[in-house]
């Protein structure tokens, strides 16, 4: 049923379409003097904006850029954004990030793509939520009080001043898994205790109580980029949410149809 509701018209299938009507167009000019064609109606400005903006980034051009990225992850979080650019949220979204919590804290974890330059613009460490375990978290909450993070898709909203200073609001697109982001005020923000060489002797960075924090060097320019209807994707391979999001169901329909992939991302690594 989720596939259902987020299905696309098959490419081979518009095509096929396509040159039916070229050849039986064909025909008839030949057989029969036809008369003035009238003019073709024009496209929608908006159309074309959209179809821009959904289409031109691809897997390949972000997993180029992020090497030491799983391709997987990337995939996966380029399909959901298009999943929810097709259905309105965030069609002229420029920017996506990418954060894999599948991955210890003390590693780059977080990538910021440029999607219109096509380029990389962050590289980072991120902290996760107490909530969500140690060094490589293993569990993730969308209710208050957790103090865990949360999965899936986010659309970002405006910047504010906090007790953690300059802060980003992120707004979760998937109901049940990350929608009550802007109520428990889960935000990108800056904090001392992500610091990678304290964390070293600690054995993961600190944590926060929910939030993606990042090194407070870099947390402003990072927010920056990010503001204002933007894309934040964060990534573990948790079976409920794999399976049981709308977003995350679409997106696996979109990779599956585009690349036949041999190994499904549900398999836990």
């Amino acid at each position: 049923m989720i596939k259902t509701l987020f299905s696309l018209p098959s490419l081979a299938s518009v095509s096929r379409s396509a040159a039916l009507c070229f050849l039986v167009g064909s025909m008839a000019s030949t057989l029969i003097a036809a008369p003035a064609v009238a003019a073709t109606p024009p496209v929608s400005p908006d159309l074309l904006a959209r179809a821009d903006t959904v289409s031109r980034p691809t897997a390949t051009s972000l997993e180029r850029l992020a090497p030491d990225a799983d391709p997987d992850v990337i995939a996966l979080g380029l399909a959901t954004m298009q999943c929810a650019q097709r259905h309105g949220v965030g069609e002229t979204a420029q920017r996506l990030a990418v954060i894999d919590y599948s991955r210890s804290s003390l590693t780059p974890r977080l990538w910021v793509f440029d999607l219109k330059h096509d380029k990389l613009l962050y590289r980072e460490v991120v902290a996760h939520g107490q909530g969500s375990g140690g060094d490589i978290p293993d569990r993730f909450s969308n209710q208050e009080g957790s103090h865990a993070s949360s999965l899936g898709l986010f659309v970002t909203r405006q910047t504010y001043e906090g007790k953690n200073g300059y802060s980003l609001r992120l707004d979760g697109l998937e109901p049940g898994f990350n929608d009550a982001a802007m109520s428990r005020a889960i935000v990108i923000h800056g904090a001392d205790y992500v610091d990678p060489e304290s964390g070293e002797r600690q054995g993961g960075l600190g944590r926060s109580w929910g939030c993606p924090a990042l090194r407070p060097d870099v947390a402003g320019d990072v927010i920056d980029v990010l503001k204002e209807g933007q894309f934040v994707f964060s990534y573990y391979p948790e079976r409920e949410w794999l399976m049981h999001s709308a977003l995350a169901q679409c997106a696996q329909a979109r990779i599956d149809d585009r690349e036949s992939p041999d190994d499904a991302l549900l398999s836990s690594r």
